[in-house]
């Protein structure tokens, strides 16, 4: 028969007295164990997250906002699923940060003398980003900038940060394409019009062949928001460049037309470049005919033969497209890339031969 629970002998003189005494010594010590091994955790999980946002964090200093238009906080989470990124306007962390951006234009409207001089000195590690997505025909200044920055970031594909004004994805499998009902034929949506430009010269003489409407600067009046609304109900979009230069392909390809489910007629780098980036039965270059007469009247044919024309749109159904969003998205991919490859150190010897390329 085993023992049962020890008990105090009733008879024994202060008993009771002495095994409470102990119950509390014991509770106290428990409870003093488990504080001091709470407090251990604690401070464990908090030299953890540190390290971790020493390691993992990356600070990304925007020096000039672009054009002077202030930013929203970006959640690169959020949006991109980009972790680990710190972005700031704010030059008091410039000796934290591990990438300084400097957009092109507001360089070329400041000056090298805008750019940071200390204290305190450059890090040894810290990045110097050069951001620009004009074209180098609109990009004044380049000559003056020779050894002074470690990474690129622009439209070019040998950017050091290649950030497009758009791309195709893969669906995961599949679907089918609804073509908006389109009622009119050719539209051209622009702002800055120089009648130096190959564009509008092009555009002077298709318009000879054939009804364009043309909406912005010297056209119809156009709501802030609404071209892709509006040129959806087109066949036709003029994609022209203001300039034409290796990969200089902006959203007048992939929001106005593409977005909109407009055939684009695209007049900019060679039709070989285009295929790089898109099929090359989703476009119309002009290069492809010897005359805008000759363009006009294909145009014209694929307007009154419904198969040719929906041809242009079969990849649609294996691809999806997306529009680079300003200027949110260009900040999250540099963080990406220094997180991820940022102990590659080097020097821009010569920015304006390599842009200018």
């Amino acid at each position: 028969m085993e023992p049962g629970p020890r008990r105090c002998p009733a008879a024994r003189p202060g008993c009771p007295r002495r095994w409470r005494r102990r119950r509390w010594a014991l509770l106290g010590a428990l409870l003093g164990a488990a504080l001091a091994l709470y407090a251990c955790l604690r401070e464990l999980r908090r030299r953890g997250s540190a390290a971790g946002r020493s390691e993992g964090e990356v600070t990304v200093l925007l020096w000039w906002e672009p054009f002077g238009r202030p930013r929203r906080p970006t959640d690169c989470r959020r949006r991109y699923n980009i972790t680990g990124c710190r972005l700031s306007a704010d030059r008091g962390r410039y000796g934290e940060a591990r990438a300084v951006l400097f957009h092109h234009r507001d360089l070329a409207l400041h000056g090298t003398q805008g750019l940071p001089r200390g204290p305190p000195p450059r890090p040894p590690r810290q990045l110097w980003v050069w951001m620009n997505f004009e074209s180098p025909s609109h990009s004044p200044g380049l000559r003056g900038l020779a050894g002074l920055f470690n990474w690129t970031m622009s439209y070019r594909r040998d950017s050091d940060v290649f950030v497009p004004y758009g791309y195709l994805y893969a669906l995961p499998s599949p679907r089918p394409f609804v073509l908006p009902r389109k009622s009119r034929l050719v539209a051209w949506v622009i702002s800055n019009w120089n009648e130096e430009h190959a564009r509008v010269r092009y555009y002077r003489q298709l318009k000879e062949h054939l009804p364009i409407d043309v909406y912005g600067a010297r056209g119809m009046a156009l709501l802030e928001g609404s071209v892709v609304k509006t040129v959806s109900a087109y066949k036709f979009y003029l994609a022209f460049e203001n300039s034409q230069h290796t990969d200089y392909i902006t959203e007048k390809l992939w929001r106005n037309a593409f977005a909109a489910s407009a055939v684009p007629v695209v007049l900019g780098p060679r039709r070989a470049n285009y295929e790089r980036f898109i099929p090359a039965d989703s476009f119309i270059h002009v290069d492809d005919f010897p005359s805008p007469r000759l363009l006009a009247t294909y145009l014209k044919f694929l307007d009154k033969n419904k198969p040719s024309y929906r041809r242009y749109f079969a990849w649609r159904n294996k691809y999806e497209v997306h529009v680079t969003s300003f200027w949110d998205e260009h900040y999250c991919k540099v963080c990406e890339a220094v997180r991820t490859v940022g102990n590659q150190l080097k020097t821009v010897r010569n920015l304006a031969s390599w842009f200018e390329s």
